[in-house]
């Protein structure tokens, strides 16, 4: 925790109250000039700091930021979000500056966050509407021991902790859809990238970036995707924290991520398949040059996405989109 964290976790523990210059001071061991500045920096920032020169000074609002002190306050991770963190109010992708920092030795746990994208990007290089200050884009870095083939697991992972933070926090029914997608009411409201980089036979790493729709308005989304996407705002009618959601959302993934390595993949499948209501539905999966329709009968260890087609095989499906029927 750096010097204005540690300043602005000693206003919160006021609650609203005054707390004396003298006493910010001394517990910072800074002079009372040197704590003024730092003050200054969170009035920038954002935060609604009340000064009185009797009284010292007191918190009396909190900006709707993604600030890292904000993300962190009260995170009860071990690594995700606390070991490294960049913070952007606008970036091209949190992507591709978490795959810089990734190559440049960033550890596990390591947390890309922008209040915009001004080239935010979806699977296939599908565009991820990202306007400011509305939804979460944000990226984390994995350094899973674990062989390439096994990436789509993290995928996976991630969406079960997209859809477990909504159900917490929110009254939206949050559903998967194979295999990055998270679903309101058949909508859109968030969706997973995932980008590896290999050795010989091992990952390197592997950078997951979340795109989440938090205080968007229905009717900014674009007019090629108005009809497909949604938000917490759309759905519900009232802005949500974004500090919040992200903050339990690295706490879910954390939680799965620790099972995974401890317990093995079944337990996260079970709960990716109790998330999903694509069980049992016919879907079309357009593929490079191919198409297969068919029931969707399971999805396995490796994160395939098993399909009954028409003519009764099973297909085992990596990568396509999926259209429901």
């Amino acid at each position: 925790m750096n010097t204005r964290e540690t300043l602005l976790n000693g206003l919160k523990q006021g609650r609203g109250a005054w707390v004396s210059g003298q006493f910010l001071s001394e517990g910072l061991a800074m002079t009372r000039s040197a704590v003024w500045k730092q003050i200054r920096a969170l009035k920038e920032d954002g935060y609604e700091i009340e000064a009185s020169p009797r009284k010292g000074y007191r918190l009396r609002g909190v900006p709707d930021l993604l600030l890292l002190q904000e993300v962190r306050d009260g995170l009860t991770t071990r690594a995700f979000g606390q070991t490294q963190a960049l913070y952007f109010l606008q970036t091209d992708s949190t992507n591709l500056r978490a795959r810089e920092m990734a190559a440049q030795g960033a550890p596990e746990g390591t947390l890309v966050v922008a209040e915009q994208q001004t080239h935010g990007r979806g699977r296939r290089q599908r565009v991820w509407f990202s306007p400011p200050r509305q939804g979460i884009y944000a990226s984390l870095i994995l350094r899973p021991a674990i062989a390439p083939t096994e990436a789509p697991r993290m995928t996976l992972l991630a969406a079960v902790a997209v859809a477990e933070t909504l159900l917490a926090l929110t009254p939206l029914e949050a559903k998967i859809k194979w295999p990055n997608d998270i679903l309101v009411r058949g909508r859109k409201i968030a969706g997973i990238l995932t980008e590896i980089s290999t050795g010989m036979d091992a990952i390197d790493h592997v950078v997951i970036g979340l795109g989440l729709n938090v205080n968007i308005p229905a009717i900014d989304f674009p007019a090629e995707i108005c009809t497909q996407a949604t938000s917490i705002l759309a759905e519900t009618g009232a802005p949500f924290s974004r500090s919040l959601l992200l903050r339990r959302f690295l706490e879910y993934f954390e939680y799965y991520y620790d099972i995974f390595h401890t317990k093995g993949f079944d337990p996260v499948l079970q709960r990716w398949r109790a998330l999903t209501d694509m069980l049992g539905r016919r879907v079309r999966v357009d593929m490079i040059g191919r198409q297969h329709v068919g029931e969707v009968a399971d999805f396995d260890q490796d994160g395939a996405l098993i399909l009954r087609d028409e003519g009764g095989r099973s297909i085992r499906i990596f990568s396509g989109d999926i259209t429901l029927l």
